[in-house]
Parts: C-alpha cells; sequence; structure tokens
C-alpha cells in the first residue's frame, strides 16, 4: 500500500490539488452556444445535475479560457453527455472550440448548436453566473431534454484518462 500525500493546497502544491481532485471520476460533456461571432464548444467534465425542482443544471468554465467570455455572455446553452465513442468530439472541443465541421450539428430548440448522436442533450437558459476562484459557475435552467436510450455506455474521465464504466455486479449490491 502506498504512503498518502498529505499537503495544505497552496501554489506550490497546485499539481498535487488538481491530482487528488482527478480521483473523482466523472462523464464528458460539450457544452455548446451561440455567439455573434458563431457557434462554440468547450469539452468539460464540471457538469452537475442540480434541482429536480426547477429542472437545474451546473458546469463551471476556467476564467482563464478563451472561450470563457463567449459562456458567460450567452443566453442559452446545450450540454451534450458523450458516449464512450465519442472520445474524438471531446478530444476536438477541449482544443478548438470554434471548428465545428468535423462533427454533425443544427440549431437546437434554444439557438444553442446541437450536436448529433449524443446521449443525451439539456438545452438550457441562463440562470445565473458566480465567480468561483478561477472559474465561472454557470447555473442552467433546463428548458427542453433530449435523452436517447440507445444502449451506448458514457464516455468518462478519471484520473486524466477517458475511458467507460465496467460494472462488477449487480447494481443493487
Amino acid at each position: 500500500m502506498s504512503a498518502a500525500h498529505a499537503f495544505e493546497p497552496s501554489p506550490d502544491h497546485s499539481r498535487d490539488l488538481r491530482t487528488a481532485f482527478g480521483c473523482f471520476g466523472t462523464g464528458v460533456t460539450v457544452i455548446c452556444a451561440q455567439t455573434p461571432d458563431g457557434p462554440v464548444g468547450m469539452t468539460a467534465n464540471s457538469f452537475s445535475a442540480i434541482s429536480l425542482d426547477p429542472p437545474l443544471v451546473l458546469w463551471a468554465p476556467s476564467s482563464s479560457s478563451k472561450r470563457h467570455a463567449a459562456f458567460v455572455s450567452a443566453e442559452h446553452f446545450c450540454v451534450h453527455i458523450l458516449a464512450a465513442d465519442q472520445l474524438s468530439m471531446a478530444r476536438h472541443f477541449a482544443s478548438n472550440g470554434t471548428d465545428f465541421d468535423a462533427f454533425d450539428w443544427y440549431k437546437g430548440p434554444l439557438g444553442a448548436p446541437t450536436l448529433r448522436g449524443c446521449i443525451a442533450e439539456f438545452h438550457c437558459d441562463t440562470d445565473a453566473i458566480h465567480p468561483a476562484g478561477d472559474h465561472s459557475l454557470i447555473l442552467g435552467l433546463v428548458r427542453r431534454v433530449v435523452h436517447r436510450a440507445n444502449g451506448k455506455n458514457g464516455l468518462l474521465f478519471d484520473q486524466s484518462r477517458f475511458g467507460q464504466f465496467s460494472p462488477t455486479g449487480p447494481a443493487d449490491q
């Protein structure tokens, strides 16, 4: 068994803190919005469902991102939950947020770019934005949901690696 690494969060331990945060596996999303200059997208694993009534979701783009201003000024956005076979989409939008040419997309019901073939879509009005350290918390009021019961596994991100869930037993264990 390896020894525990204890530290107090500080600039000297930012890599250690990032590694510790990375132990919490998440799903992978691509968030899209329409801007006056065209569509913009960003891969994010900071997505969370917040409330059923009213239906609220949250995500948190980095303030240092070149796409931050586009998202905090957007009235609407669409969260796409990626399938395990959409790794190329996740990698693409992690580095390039304005090139949609490689993907089939259309203007969604609230105007945000909508990528075809994702496991689920949440079309949202921007409800609130809160500064939070080196990120912004964007709260979205969900106006429309598309969920595809296609049997595909979701794309997951854990410890800086992409992958998918592999069950170890019945769900009730």
